[in-house]
């Protein structure tokens, strides 16, 4: 039995961002911008995992809009479909077929532990889907077949990537006869530098989302130059100027959210950027970070706008990827069949 890699311990990301709508600064700070400099040094496969959108009420039509929505996106931030592998999650039938599988070894005890179906289902939670209970069981199985060894995720997602690993460790005690040998390795979570958790322009304490019903809340990766001038000109924010530490700032959710995404825009640290800034206030520093954040997005904007006048197109690359995906995924999935005693 082969345990499939390209190459000799070669490392492997895999990661996935839900096609909803909206894509936001938040994502392409919190994700796709380190998934660009991930797939210089890994070999790097990108998916949009429509299954996992699904697991809320979705309008058919939109759905399928949002999907090539954010895979332009993906492409316009600078992922190169020639060196990454970019597909539709439900392309690739073995994705589910092992979600089934892990849901086999997977406990209950353990997904009752997610923190985040607790509070997407909230007070009404005999009303959520039986898949927005086990998706993190479908991350695994995302994870895991393509025996991805890191997974770059924000805070929030952590907790699932120590799910993926109880599932992979569980299922080579229960299937794996070589200790040694095990069929699963463990992934590794990858958490980067000062804008994986980006919040709303309007309330510095909530995570800026697509759901938020304010537009004025995120800054979209769609949003033409005026607009994201005007959005962060109106951003909340205090009447004190910027203060000399990291931890005097920490104190003032806006001041930190506005000077965090200026870091990450920058490519610096957040101490720099306090120091840059320290005791100017917000008419001169606003005018800063609108023209940073033009600088970095309307070409992102643009390219989208662009590819989106060709939808076939996009489809031709998402199935270019599904072939790429698949030739790593269903010999995997066969070598687990028989790990289990089912015919191929």
């Amino acid at each position: 039995m082969t345990i499939p890699q390209s190459k000799q311990n070669e490392k492997r990301i895999f990661s996935g961002i839900q096609p909803t709508g909206n894509l936001h600064l938040g994502n392409y700070l919190g994700a796709i911008k380190n998934w660009v400099k991930l797939q210089e040094d890994f070999s790097s496969i990108f998916s949009i995992v429509d299954l996992h959108a699904i697991t809320v009420p979705q309008e058919p039509l939109q759905l399928r809009a949002s999907i090539h929505e954010v895979t332009a996106a993906i492409i316009a931030s600078g992922i190169d479909i020639n060196k990454s592998i970019l597909f539709n999650q439900s392309s690739v039938k073995e994705h589910s077929e092992l979600a089934w599988i892990f849901n086999c070894v997977c406990r209950i005890g353990w997904l009752n532990r997610m923190t985040q179906f607790k509070e997407k289902a909230g007070k009404n939670r005999e009303n959520a889907t039986v898949g927005l209970y086990s998706y993190p069981v479908l991350m695994a199985a995302d994870i895991l077949l393509y025996k991805a060894t890191h997974v770059p995720v924000g805070d929030d997602q952590k907790q699932h990537i120590e799910l993926a690993r109880d599932i992979a460790s569980s299922f080579n005690n229960m299937f794996t006869l070589d200790n040694e040998n095990n069929f699963f390795s463990l992934p590794e979570p990858q958490i980067f530098g000062p804008a994986t958790r980006v919040m709303s322009l309007r309330d510095g304490t909530k995570k800026m989302s697509k759901s938020d019903p304010s537009d004025a809340s995120r800054i979209n990766l769609t949003d033409t130059k005026e607009e994201i001038s005007s959005k962060i000109k109106k951003a909340k924010t205090d009447p004190n100027p910027l203060p000399e530490t990291v931890d005097e700032l920490k104190k003032r959710p806006e001041a930190f959210n506005l000077l965090n995404i200026y870091s990450s825009l920058s490519n610096q640290t957040l101490d720099k950027t306090v120091e840059n800034f320290v005791g100017k206030g917000f008419s001169h520093f606003k005018p800063k970070l609108i023209e940073l954040a033009v600088e970095n997005l309307n070409p992102i904007s643009s390219e989208m706008r662009y590819l989106l006048k060709d939808t076939k197109a996009i489809d031709k690359i998402l199935k270019t990827g599904e072939i790429k995906a698949r030739q790593i995924a269903e010999p995997v999935l066969q070598d687990v069949k028989s790990l289990v005693g089912l015919i191929n």
